[in-house]
């Protein structure tokens, strides 16, 4: 349905904000309230695109908020955020259209990540201190993609890789048995528990579907104290 020249400019306005505090959690390494931040963009995005192009002469090659869904919600494990996004990219089909990326396509890539990730996750449980050089031997796939899941995960503070013979030794700095504040992909309800039994899909408490949950690391700011 078309909308009105005031409801794209809220849009627009309203994703921009959400944006800049995407940006400013990624600058400060805060990567889960990023992606929080870009998933509270996305009602956004059909509005935002359709002002850019109509009052302000705007070609996208992608969205920004779309960006760092795809690229940082597969190394956080976060399948809520690449739900979400698949659930938008169906009902706005002109959001993928307009943009020169192709989304669907990236989106996919995303998904198998998440799924590497959750592979490379289960391996150094089972097998703790194993060497980064030993990860395409013992799991097949690319050496690079699991150097780089292992880098962005040192990065967020989840894994410590301690130079070891031209390579690194990979072991979790996270412990399974802490709490932590979860948020469900279904209702989006915070509850807390210990990371282990947040870390697959479970019972949601409130909604009571089985969805994943999403470990928050960092609470996000409230947008309110944005300028």
């Amino acid at each position: 349905m078309a909308k009105t020249k005031a409801e794209m400019k809220s849009a627009w306005d309203e994703y921009h904000a959400l944006l800049r505090a995407a940006r400013d959690a990624q600058r400060s390494g805060d990567w889960p309230a990023s992606v929080e931040f870009a998933c509270r963009s996305l009602p956004h995005v059909d509005g935002m695109m359709q002002y850019g192009r109509k009052y302000e002469q705007l070609q996208f090659e992608s969205v920004e908020t779309i960006d760092i869904i795809l690229k940082r919600a597969p190394l956080l494990m976060d399948a809520a955020a690449l739900e979400q996004l698949e659930t938008l990219l169906v009902e706005k089909t002109r959001i993928d259209k307009h943009a020169s990326d192709d989304l669907a396509a990236e989106l996919t890539r995303a998904v198998a990540l998440l799924w590497d990730a959750h592979r490379l996750w289960n391996h150094l449980e089972s097998l703790p201190h194993v060497r980064q050089d030993e990860l395409r031997r013992n799991l097949g796939g690319d050496q690079d993609a699991w150097r780089a899941i292992a880098e962005a995960w040192e990065h967020t503070g989840l894994l410590k890789r301690t130079p070891e013979s031209g390579s690194y030794r990979l072991d979790f700095i996270t412990k399974l048995d802490e709490p932590i504040a979860a948020k469900c992909g279904s209702c989006g309800v915070i509850v807390r528990g210990v990371k282990s039994k947040l870390f697959e899909a479970r019972t949601c408490p409130k909604c009571k579907i089985v969805a994943a949950f999403t470990w928050l690391v960092q609470q996000p700011a409230d947008l309110s104290r944005e300028q």
